[in-house]
């Protein structure tokens, strides 16, 4: 996840989480109003979102407000859920020798790169790959697109036991390696 997504990531839930509970402790008069609206003005927010009526609004400008509100929904969903692994403990790298003077780390991008060309070798078109982490072992996700010409079965299971024989000649740890059709290459 790149450090832009993180930031705005931060940034809602920064703010889902510090209004709700400014506005509860204020409620129960644990800090003083007045101390709040000093530093964030939040007085002059509300009296604004008070003073505005829908009846105020032509059809046009609610729409409008409609689309940009749920675009906005939208692209914060769609961080969030990129963020999300649901699960599946990423792996960044994993041990391959833990020998004294030969100490050898593998990072996940190499073992992507390795995985997306054993699937090219045997025909697959544009590859990609996912991994997780398993007992400092990767578990591979991998899906691929078939050749109009080529068996799907087949052509999954060659790319599957070639990804197993590269991962394995390299000395790579592997768990389990699961290989999706994602459709045909056009």
């Amino acid at each position: 996840m790149n450090a832009f997504n993180r930031l705005i990531l931060l940034i809602v839930s920064l703010l889902l989480l510090a209004v709700p509970v400014l506005l509860l402790l204020i409620n129960f008069g644990v800090i003083p109003a007045d101390l709040i609206d000093q530093y964030t003005g939040y007085r002059t927010a509300v009296q604004t979102l008070g003073d505005l009526s829908a009846s105020t609004f032509t059809t046009g400008v609610r729409t409008v407000i409609t689309v940009v509100g749920a675009l906005v929904a939208l692209i914060a969903l769609l961080l969030l859920l990129r963020e999300l692994t649901f699960g599946r403990r990423v792996s960044r790298s994993t041990v391959m020798d833990n020998t004294p003077g030969r100490e050898t780390i593998i990072t996940a991008n190499a073992v992507k790169t390795l995985v997306e060309s054993a699937a090219r070798e045997v025909g697959a078109e544009s590859p990609s790959t996912s991994l997780a982490s398993e007992d400092d072992s990767y578990v591979v996700y991998t899906g691929i697109q078939v050749p109009p010409s080529d068996n799907y079965t087949e052509l999954a299971a060659r790319a599957r036991e070639n990804i197993r024989r590269v991962l394995r000649d390299q000395g790579v740890p592997v768990k389990d390696i699961e290989v999706t059709v994602r459709g045909i290459a056009l």
